[in-house]
């Protein structure tokens, strides 16, 4: 059973910059691709970014390009979500996803593409 553990959220400052992890365990890291998503109060859940099971090709939302940078550790069954230049607009619970696509170099920016979740990490930007 594949568990994902997301950490590193908090409250930042307006122009601050946070790293989110997301853990993978109950599976083989390398077969998986992982996405990143965050969910707004009262909003539809948005993509923000994501990487190949081999690391080698990633995918951004446009809200987040240019600011964020998503990479994965493949020793340390880990993802990570490098966030700077921070804006209230960034606020809202982060989720990290995985699927199974071994044999393939794809990113996958759809929430429905994932069967597996984390619970999600609260981030706040404030002015």
């Amino acid at each position: 059973q594949v568990q994902l553990e997301e950490s590193g959220g908090g409250l930042v400052q307006t122009g601050g910059s946070l790293s989110l992890s997301c853990a993978f365990s109950g599976g083989d890291f390398e077969k998986h691709a992982v996405g990143w998503f965050r969910q707004a109060p009262g909003k539809e859940r948005e993509f923000v970014a994501a990487i190949s099971w081999s690391g080698t090709a990633t995918s951004y939302g446009d809200s987040v390009k240019g600011r964020f940078t998503i990479s994965r550790d493949n020793a340390k069954n880990t993802v990570y979500l490098q966030m700077n230049s921070l804006e209230p607009e960034d606020t809202a619970v982060y989720y990290c996803a995985a699927r199974f696509t071994y044999g393939t170099y794809n990113t996958y920016d759809k929430a429905y593409e994932y069967p597996y979740w984390g619970q999600g990490t609260q981030v706040t930007a404030s002015s």
